[in-house]
């Protein structure tokens, strides 16, 4: 397991690539839309992490509701693993309490499920599994 990239929440996309742009001194690599999620994302390489900047699609979306309630800034950390579905049952045996029992495709090619913040001290954490 190793940590596969921090989600920051943001309003404006086109402001915050350009933010982290200079920040970082590199650019994105990658901007994706999930349908799904109703979020755009736009990811920015760190080595072997990565950053993943989150911009609703839709006013009524998780991350809408996330910038709403707390603003902008940290909303997970997602840790990629080799097995997600072995994990989910670790972690539900472990007494985890899964947003999503069940993977699902999320972006960069990822299958990912979530563990509800109440179970693991208020952080929102993302399990993700590379697409073979």
């Amino acid at each position: 397991m190793k940590i596969d990239h921090i989600g920051i929440a943001v309003k404006d996309m086109e402001a915050s690539n350009a933010l982290f742009k200079k920040l970082l001194g590199i650019g994105h690599y990658k901007i994706e839309e999930v349908a799904s999620e109703q979020v755009a994302t736009s990811f920015f390489a760190l080595g072997e992490s990565k950053i993943e900047l989150l911009q609703a699609s839709d006013p009524n979306s998780p991350i809408a509701k996330f910038i709403e309630k707390r603003g902008e800034g940290i909303h997970h950390i997602a840790f990629e693993v080799d097995d997600i579905y072995a994990e989910i049952q670790r972690l539900e045996n472990e007494g985890f309490i899964m947003i999503n029992p069940t993977p699902k495709p999320g972006a960069d090619n990822k299958l990912i499920a979530f563990l509800h913040p109440k179970s693991s001290n208020g952080v929102l954490i993302e399990l993700c599994q590379s697409i073979q």
